[in-house]
């Protein structure tokens, strides 16, 4: 049990949570999705290219991440389109095969018994966001859920969790942040928040990074419920 992060959770305001990686199990799924689009336009990214493409967009709204694709892989679509072949593509997955991350829901009934205002600052899009939480009833533990396409920059920038702390009334100083990937350890510290690393089999190459930029690191959500 790491007592420094549940006191910390204990002292903060609010707790802000990313979501893919982060809340739920589910970056799995979007590297096979970017091999099946490209793949559509006669694109071979392979694995090491699908990794490294992850890691070229790490932290981009879904709308960056579509003008990211468009520029750089000549996508004969605009953005719009190509966002709602991606919410085709994922949508179903999300609310079907799509899990909580292990002790996640654990972790919020603590944040909840304690009065804690909850928030998501994500990067993807609404739709598969909000099919996702409806299939896993974990809706009603957050006070406000923001997608960094309402903001003008995505992560790392601090944008969408400034956002959120403002809309939970809640001084940045005063939250806590759970993240999986650097763009969005470097968002929440940008932010000026507390962050705690999170991690996940799809960024586990990157685990002295985030060790190194987080202020706390977690294996899974089992270390901070208080026994």
């Amino acid at each position: 049990m790491n007592r420094k992060i549940i006191d910390a959770a204990s002292k903060c305001d609010a707790v802000i949570f990313d979501f893919d990686g982060t809340l739920v199990d589910s970056m799995w799924m979007w590297k096979q999705i970017d091999i099946e689009y490209l793949a559509r336009f006669g694109i071979s990214l392979g694995e090491e290219g699908a990794k490294r493409l992850q890691k070229d967009i790490e932290g981009m709204s879904f709308t960056e991440t579509a003008v990211y694709f468009k520029d750089s892989f000549h996508i004969p679509y605009d953005t719009e389109r190509i966002k709602a072949d991606w919410e085709n593509m994922s949508v179903e997955k999300y609310r079907r095969e799509v899990k909580l991350k292990p002790y996640a829901r654990d972790f919020l009934n603590f944040l909840k018994e304690k009065g804690k205002k909850l928030g998501i600052a994500t990067s993807n899009g609404r739709e598969m966001v909000d099919a996702c939480m409806n299939s896993l009833g974990i809706s009603s533990y957050f006070d406000r859920v923001a997608i960094a396409c309402e903001v003008s920059r995505g992560k790392p920038f601090p944008d969408i969790y400034l956002l959120v702390s403002e809309e939970l009334s809640a001084s940045p100083e005063s939250c806590l942040v759970f993240e999986d990937v650097p763009a969005g350890i470097i968002a929440g510290k940008r932010a000026g928040m507390k962050v705690c690393a999170v991690e996940d089999d799809f960024s586990a190459g990157m685990r002295e990074e985030k060790k190194s930029l987080a202020d706390f690191y977690i294996r899974d959500y089992s270390e901070i419920i208080p026994s």
